[in-house]
């Protein structure tokens, strides 16, 4: 059986065997006549693509500060819609991603939870997923459940209307669009010292669920002499299929417990906050683990140029004193955010083209 894109793809029998193919196996299908269609996994992306997406994500920017620039950018998709599924709670993805909406001059609609939906009278995922591709020709989707963004994608692309799925995070797997406002956090932040090739990393906290970190993990075979230093409690140790990644494409990783070691020899600190919604037992999991805090006293430990990250939302692992540093960079990454999952929109309609006959 196959389907009719602009090319041929295999389609499996079902979504249980499509499931359980090779992520790498499948990119195809989630593509487009040379080009992303839905975006589902951090490893869709490549050198070549981060760095175009970084440098259209400062041109949205540039223009979007005046008021002229802002206009054109609203006028290039003013007759498209975007569907907003965020049933997972969410503030910056959403928001985000509706800013983004708005710079672009798309509709939205949104639906926040199941509950206001007709899965509440049982109808089934994917006549949810179909009825939204009726009306809109964008789907940004927010979940609990590991791997729905991908069977949502999955569902459309087979049928007559397959509208572009956007993978806002999925369960405690992968988040590709906070990989990309990472990346190019990174890139904003090292741009005057070599970029981010030769850097070394530290990912901290809660790395064995912290879809962030993992989805980060998968980019870093884009760049050269990378280090990544997983530095967590040993229940949250980062997972082995991202270690088996990671040596697959001989990137240097080393993994510690000790976090005050790390902080001198690194170039960035990726702080996570632990992943309590995932446990099986939120109540009675031990969530303070301090000695995996950045505190204001180890400022001063840390490199002049190395900075501190977080994806937010955070609890007690930065110390809002922390936050007046300038190497704190997470609420810059916040608003990166916004402009990089712009420029992945424009991406993915191809109207990228109007926004660089700006700047020629």
């Amino acid at each position: 059986m196959h389907y009719e894109k602009e090319e041929t793809i295999q389609i499996y029998q079902g979504w249980d065997e499509f499931y359980a193919v090779e992520v790498g196996d499948k990119l195809d299908f989630f593509s487009r006549n040379g080009r992303l269609f839905d975006v589902i996994f951090a490893q869709q992306f490549n050198r070549s693509f981060l760095d175009s997406m970084c440098n259209l994500a400062n041109q949205i920017r540039t223009l979007a500060r005046t008021k002229m620039g802002a206009q054109k950018l609203s006028s290039l998709l003013s007759h498209k819609r975007a569907m907003l599924y965020f049933v997972q709670p969410s503030t910056r993805t959403f928001i985000s991603f509706l800013n983004a909406c708005h710079i672009l001059g798309m509709r939205e609609s949104e639906i926040r939870g199941t509950t206001t939906s007709s899965e509440v009278k049982g109808e089934s995922q994917e006549d949810t997923i179909r009825t939204f591709a009726s009306y809109v020709d964008l789907i940004v989707i927010r979940h609990p459940e590991e791997g729905f963004a991908e069977k949502a994608a999955w569902v459309l692309n087979q049928t007559d209307r397959p509208v572009p799925v956007i993978n806002g995070g999925s369960g405690p797997d992968q988040h590709p669009t906070q990989a990309l406002l990472d990346i190019y956090t990174l890139g904003r932040s090292f741009e005057n010292i070599g970029g981010l090739d030769g850097k070394k990393i530290a990912m901290v906290g809660d790395l064995k669920r912290g879809r962030t970190v993992r989805s980060l993990s998968y980019l870093m075979k884009n760049y050269k002499d990378i280090t990544l230093y997983f530095v967590s409690p040993e229940v949250f140790k980062m997972k082995d299929d991202i270690k088996a990644f990671l040596n697959k494409h001989k990137i240097e990783f080393y993994e510690t417990d000790d976090f005050a070691s790390v902080m001198p020899k690194v170039d960035a600190i990726y702080m996570t906050r632990i992943q309590k919604e995932y446990s099986e037992t939120p109540s009675n999991e031990v969530d303070v683990y301090p000695e995996f805090h950045f505190t204001k006293e180890h400022l001063s430990t840390i490199q002049s140029h190395c900075i501190i990250m977080h994806p937010l939302p955070r609890r007690y692992e930065i110390d809002v004193d922390v936050d007046k540093d300038p190497r704190a960079v997470y609420w810059q990454q916040e608003r990166n955010g916004m402009w990089m999952r712009t420029a992945l929109i424009t991406h993915i309609f191809g109207v990228e083209d109007k926004i660089a006959a700006e700047f020629n």
